[in-house]
């Protein structure tokens, strides 16, 4: 669903002829839209890995290859922090934060069948799993 910060661009800017920032087009895609990369109307825990891997590498701006809570901007609490952390250094290695998202992902798929609707990402576990993604 589009915001409508994000409608009011994309008319702002298509009155003016200029094409909207690729952002709000990214944004305003659904769930599956944007991570479902074999077309089959679902996201399984490939896809996810792979937006999150992908986000993990954007998000990691020191390049030390661990996030801290300041680099997590918010998409983890402490509490979720501290959960995800096997080793309690207080970062997230890649694989750790990986390891998270497989986790929100099983508890945003309660039919077990390995994949995600657009349904299940609006369901309030979906929503904690978009956070790691996008």
């Amino acid at each position: 669903m589009i915001s409508r910060r994000n409608a009011v661009i994309v008319a702002v800017t298509s009155l003016m002829g200029v094409a909207a920032p690729a952002f709000v087009w990214a944004r305003s895609l659904s769930p599956v839209a944007r991570f479902d990369t074999d077309h089959d109307r679902t996201v399984d825990i490939a896809e996810a890995k792979k937006a999150a891997a992908a986000v993990f590498d954007r998000l990691d701006t020191d390049k030390d290859g661990t996030l801290d809570i300041k680099e997590l901007k918010g998409r983890l609490s402490r509490k979720s922090l501290n959960a995800a952390d096997p080793d309690r250094d207080k970062t997230l290695t890649k694989d750790e934060y990986l390891a998270a998202v497989e986790q929100r992902f099983k508890a945003a798929d309660p039919d077990h069948d390995g994949t995600l609707s657009a349904t299940e990402f609006r369901t309030s576990a979906g929503r904690a799993l978009l956070r790691l993604l996008d």
